[in-house]
C-alpha cells in the first residue's frame, strides 16, 4: 500500500470520522436490543430502517463539513471525488437485528484512491477502533497493536459465517491448523485482529463498504489486510486480516 505523510486535512478527517461513527452509533442504539423489522436486499442480506437513517444522518454530516468530498454508501449509491467517505452504517445487520453487541458503524476515506482513514466504531461495546495512515491505529484512543503471536497452532482464528467455508478445502487446512476457532464475525472479527486480540479473520464475501476501514486499521496496527489472493486492497471480494507474522502461511493454507 502506497505511504504517505499524515497531513492536517487527514487529521482533520480522522477526528471527524471518529465523532461522526460514534454519533452513527448512538443513533442505531435507539433501536437496539428490540425486535427490528426489515427487508431484504437484491442479495438476501437484510436491511433495517435504522441502516437507512443511520447512512441518512453520515451522509448529511459529511455534506456539511466536507461538501466537495464524494461518498459510497452501502444503502444509497455513490458520488465520486478526490476524497470520498465509504459507509456501512450497521455493519453486521443480522445481529443488530438480535440484540447482539458484535455489529459495527464502518467509515473509511479513500484520498486519491488510496485507503486513507479508517474507524470501526461498536455502539453497544462503547469501542471505536481508528487509524490513518501514518498516525499509527488506537483503540478507545489509545495506542494498540497486533499480537505477536508467530504459530498458527496459537493462533486464534476467525470467520464470520462458518457455512460458507464448511466446504472450502482452504478453511479446512487452516481450521486444521489453528489454535482455536471461533466465529465473532463481520466487522469484530477485523478488530480483534487490529486491537491483539485474535490472529486471523477471514470474510469470504466483502464489498468495498465492508472493507474500507480496515486496510488502514489492520497496516496501522502492525498487521495485514488483504484479499484471500494476497491483494492489499479494500476492492476485493473477500478480506483477510492477520497480525502480519502469520499472513503468508494463511494465504499458502487459503489456497490448497
Amino acid at each position: 500500500m502506497p505511504e504517505r505523510p499524515a497531513t492536517a486535512e487527514v487529521r482533520e478527517i480522522l477526528a471527524f470520522a471518529v465523532r461522526l461513527a460514534q454519533e452513527a452509533g448512538k443513533h442505531t442504539l435507539r433501536s437496539f436490543g428490540h425486535q427490528v423489522a426489515h427487508t431484504a436486499k437484491g442479495d438476501g442480506s437484510p436491511v433495517t430502517a435504522v441502516d437507512r437513517e443511520a447512512e441518512a444522518l453520515l451522509r448529511t454530516r459529511i455534506a456539511e463539513r466536507f461538501p466537495e468530498h464524494g461518498v459510497l454508501g452501502e444503502e444509497e449509491g455513490e458520488t465520486n471525488a478526490g476524497v470520498r467517505w465509504i459507509l456501512d452504517p450497521i455493519d453486521g445487520t443480522r445481529s443488530f437485528m438480535r440484540g447482539v453487541p458484535l455489529y459495527g458503524v464502518l467509515v473509511g476515506v479513500e484520498v486519491e484512491d488510496v485507503a486513507t482513514v479508517g474507524v470501526a466504531h461498536f455502539p453497544p461495546l462503547g469501542e471505536t477502533v481508528a487509524a490513518a495512515l501514518g498516525l499509527g491505529c488506537t483503540w478507545n484512543g489509545r495506542s494498540c497493536g497486533v499480537s505477536p503471536v508467530r504459530r498458527l497452532s496459537e493462533a486464534l482464528v476467525l470467520t464470520t459465517d462458518p457455512q460458507r467455508v464448511a466446504r472450502d478445502a482452504g478453511w479446512s487446512a487452516l481450521q486444521a491448523r489453528a489454535g482455536t476457532v471461533r466465529g465473532w464475525g463481520d466487522c469484530y472479527g477485523h478488530a480483534l485482529v487490529a486491537t491483539g486480540r485474535a490472529e486471523v479473520m477471514l470474510d469470504p464475501i466483502m464489498h468495498s463498504w465492508d472493507s474500507a476501514p480496515f486496510l488502514p486499521i489492520v497496516t496501522e496496527a502492525g498487521g495485514r489486510f488483504s484479499s484471500r489472493e494476497g491483494i492489499a486492497t479494500i476492492h476485493g471480494t473477500s478480506a483477510l486480516s492477520t497480525n502480519g507474522a502469520l499472513h503468508e502461511e494463511v494465504l499458502e493454507l487459503l489456497a490448497t
